[in-house]
């Protein structure tokens, strides 16, 4: 499905001119954060290649698809920001709380609001988490400029790398894709194993405090 989506865009791009190409490339790196399983990466590294062969320049994609990352984050980020205030305002009959206990809601917007930042500037580096860290962002109520600011950073030294790997590697653009797949794994086994020692910490914690209060 994802191969089979890499070569329509390929197709798209073949029989569009540059400025359907910058198009078509603003439009996926925008839709990659709010649609995640969107190849959006690969893509914008072949972005690279053609910027190498000369069809597109390099600075216009890469400018192009920061803006476009940055705001399709901070449209989740908005999102996130009003889908809060309708929770705290509708706590009890609030149709989300039904499958997500809202003391976790709770736990996510303290960690955001003490670590949020460098989660926002790390965020690119995220594969598989951009949405949710977006959303949790606006759930926490971020400040709105350094976000931006913050989610810039970010999309420059991410998309810099793809566009750059691309434009290095030029026809071979496409094994990027296998290298992407193995980080994202990798990057989701890792914050996986850290979310499971924190809850493990606080689950072996509470059960102390439990136990010393039961002995008191």
């Amino acid at each position: 499905m994802v191969d089979e989506l890499i070569q329509q865009v390929v197709d798209w791009v073949s029989l569009a001119g540059p400025l359907g190409v910058y198009l078509i490339f603003t439009l996926i790196a925008y839709l990659e954060n709010v649609v995640p399983p969107l190849p959006g990466d690969v893509l914008v590294a072949f972005s690279g290649y053609l910027a190498a062969e000369g069809l597109i320049g390099l600075f216009p994609i890469w400018g192009l698809t920061v803006l476009a990352s940055v705001f399709g984050f901070m449209n989740m980020y908005w999102i996130g920001n009003k889908l809060e205030s309708q929770i705290t305002a509708n706590r009890h009959d609030h149709i989300l709380l039904r499958f997500i206990n809202y003391d976790y809601i709770r736990i996510g917007q303290r960690w955001m609001n003490k670590y949020g930042q460098w989660v926002v500037v790390a965020n690119r580096f995220l594969a598989g988490t951009r949405s949710v860290i977006s959303l949790t962002a606006g759930m926490a109520h971020l400040n709105l400029w350094k976000t931006v600011l913050n989610s810039l950073l970010s999309s420059m030294l991410w998309n810099g790398i793809l566009i750059g790997a691309g434009w290095v590697i030029k026809e071979n653009w496409q094994v990027i894709g296998s290298y992407l797949s193995t980080y994202g794994k990798v990057i989701l086994v890792g914050i996986s194993i850290f979310i499971g020692v924190v809850y493990f910490v606080r689950f072996k914690s509470k059960n102390r405090r439990a136990k010393k209060n039961s002995s008191e």
